[in-house]
C-alpha cells in the first residue's frame, strides 16, 4: 500500500516543523512580509498552516481555519505574490530535506488552490 503524502512528509512532528518554517519564510520574505504585519497571533497562524497541511495530505488532524477563498477574499493577492509564497513553501521543504516527489505533490496542492487565492 502506498504511503500518504502525510506519511511521506514525516507525520505530525515533521509537518509541524515544516509549517513553522513556511510561516517563518513568509515573514522574512521582503516581497510578502507586510502581508503578515496584520497577524495578531502568529502561533495560531502557524497552527492553522500545520492543520491545513495535515488535513490536505491525509493526516488525522482537522483543519479549523477558514476556507481559502474566505481567508483571502479582498486581499487582492497578485500572481507574483502567489509564486513567492509557493517558493517559500518549496524552500521550507528543502530546509527539511524532503524529496522531489513530496515537493511535486505539495506544488500540485498549492496550484490547485490558486483560483481561491489570486485576485479574489
Amino acid at each position: 500500500m502506498e504511503k500518504s503524502l502525510y506519511e511521506r512528509l514525516g507525520g505530525e512532528e515533521a509537518i509541524r516543523k515544516l509549517a513553522n518554517d513556511i510561516a517563518e519564510n513568509h515573514m522574512a520574505n521582503p516581497l510578502i512580509k507586510t502581508r503578515f504585519d496584520i497577524v495578531e497571533d502568529m502561533d495560531k497562524t502557524k497552527q492553522l498552516v500545520f492543520e491545513f497541511i495535515c488535513a490536505g495530505t491525509g493526516g488525522p488532524q482537522a483543519y479549523t481555519g477558514r476556507d481559502m477563498l474566505t481567508a483571502h477574499k479582498g486581499m487582492n493577492i497578485s500572481e507574483q505574490e502567489f509564486i513567492v509564497v509557493v517558493d517559500d513553501i518549496m524552500n521550507a521543504m528543502d530546509q527539511n530535506n524532503l524529496g522531489e516527489a513530496e515537493k511535486k505533490d505539495m506544488l500540485a496542492i498549492a496550484y490547485s488552490l490558486k483560483d481561491e487565492i489570486i485576485r479574489v
